[in-house]
């Protein structure tokens, strides 16, 4: 319903990446999936945002969980005990406040650094000898 002569301003928010540590500033109730793309922060999504992947999990702790958009029943139910662990779909979550998000490192990229951090500790150990 609109009121005429009544003028509603609209609440601008800061939201950081973690680990990237890039910021944006977005309106309220943006999706978090939404903010990281104009940030340009990748979070990975097959289904375009209508949480049927799975994939655009973010994580929210503490106070940062909370300026947040409550979650719905579907989205508990897809997380399961996850969301009470933080944890958030990017593509549901929105933004009510400034906010800190972590997005999970990429499993693939995750055990490449792994790999290749016991390959350099095991080259440390050879040059001692």
């Amino acid at each position: 319903m609109r009121v005429p002569g009544l003028r509603v301003k609209l609440m601008d928010y800061d939201i950081e990446f973690r680990p990237s540590g890039k910021k944006v500033k977005v309106r309220a109730g943006l999706p978090v999936l939404d903010a990281a793309r104009r940030a340009g922060v990748p979070i990975p999504t097959r289904c375009g945002g209508k949480m049927g992947c799975l994939m655009c999990k973010v994580e929210a702790q503490g106070e940062d969980g909370k300026k947040l958009s409550a979650p719905k029943e579907a989205e508990l139910r897809k997380l399961g005990s996850l969301a009470n662990q933080g944890i958030r779909l990017a593509c549901q979550a929105k933004v009510e406040g400034s906010v800190t998000v972590t997005v999970p490192e990429d499993r693939l990229k995750a055990a490449i650094r792994k790999q290749l951090e016991a390959a350099k500790n095991c080259d440390n150990d050879d040059t001692l000898w």
